[in-house]
């Protein structure tokens, strides 16, 4: 057994010769794991910006596409979650590449072993500005109004609002504030006393990430592949988290 996780490829930005160059490199990546992989999970913001219009999606990203759907045409099975950035997906992966999407968490014993997945926004205590516009952008009537924008306008518009986000910084990398600060290993630490939950697997964070919460579980964060590009792999036993070079 051998489960492949990643998360946050946010494709898309800089720009396009910097999001072709990091969409290959994961192409090879999935392409290795599909060699030995029984399931792969992609945590989350796998675009920077993704929005599922009637009839049209952004553009790019084919060589993702392609690999995916080869790969759940082979009979790996490939669930992708829905991130922050990219929460607005209705059906074009399910229909066109094959995939199984997950809006929230996805609890799930292998092989003895209980994994708790999600992309890690809005779990724990604090955020509760981001939390209660998640709500709104979750909800039918957000959606209903934002397709109601040409394409043209509403992706150009939600595209010029992420060049805020904290990971296209030139520079700026994330630190880790300490187990009483994050709200992602306070939310494994709660979860572990009511679960029994082996390995906690997120996203979002920005950091890779292997904490022990309890002498049971274990956090693990994915981090990000725009600078560090790192992603775990599980054996039926253990996860590991390594880095991706190739």
């Amino acid at each position: 057994m051998k489960i492949y996780f990643a998360s946050d490829f946010h494709l898309g930005v800089p720009n396009h010769a910097s999001s072709l160059e990091r969409e290959k490199s994961i192409c090879r990546w999935l392409e290795m794991a599909a060699k030995d992989a029984t399931e792969i999970y992609l945590l989350g913001d796998i675009f920077d910006f993704w929005f599922e219009y009637k009839h049209a999606v952004p553009r790019g990203f084919s060589r993702l596409l392609g690999t995916i759907s080869a790969i759940t045409d082979s009979g790996i099975p490939v669930t992708v979650f829905k991130g922050n950035h990219d929460m607005w997906m209705f059906g074009y992966l399910e229909e066109e590449c094959g995939v199984k999407t997950v809006s929230d968490e996805l609890l799930m014993e292998r092989n003895g072993k209980t994994l708790f997945l999600h992309h890690g926004d809005g779990l724990g205590p604090g955020e509760a500005a981001y939390k209660w516009l998640r709500r709104v952008f979750r909800s039918n009537t957000c959606q209903w109004l934002f397709a109601r924008l040409h394409p043209n306008l509403g992706i150009a518009l939600a595209q010029r609002l992420s060049k805020n986000s904290r990971l296209q910084q030139k520079g700026l990398f994330e630190t880790y504030m300490g187990d009483e600060k994050e709200f992602l290993t306070l939310f494994a630490k709660e979860t572990s006393t009511k679960l029994p939950v082996d390995f906690f697997v997120f996203g979002h964070r920005h950091l890779p990430l292997e904490i022990k919460i309890s002498e049971k579980a274990t956090y693990i964060n994915l981090g990000e592949w725009m600078h560090t590009r790192h992603y775990a792999v599980f054996d039926g036993t253990s996860m590991t988290l390594l880095q991706w070079n190739g």
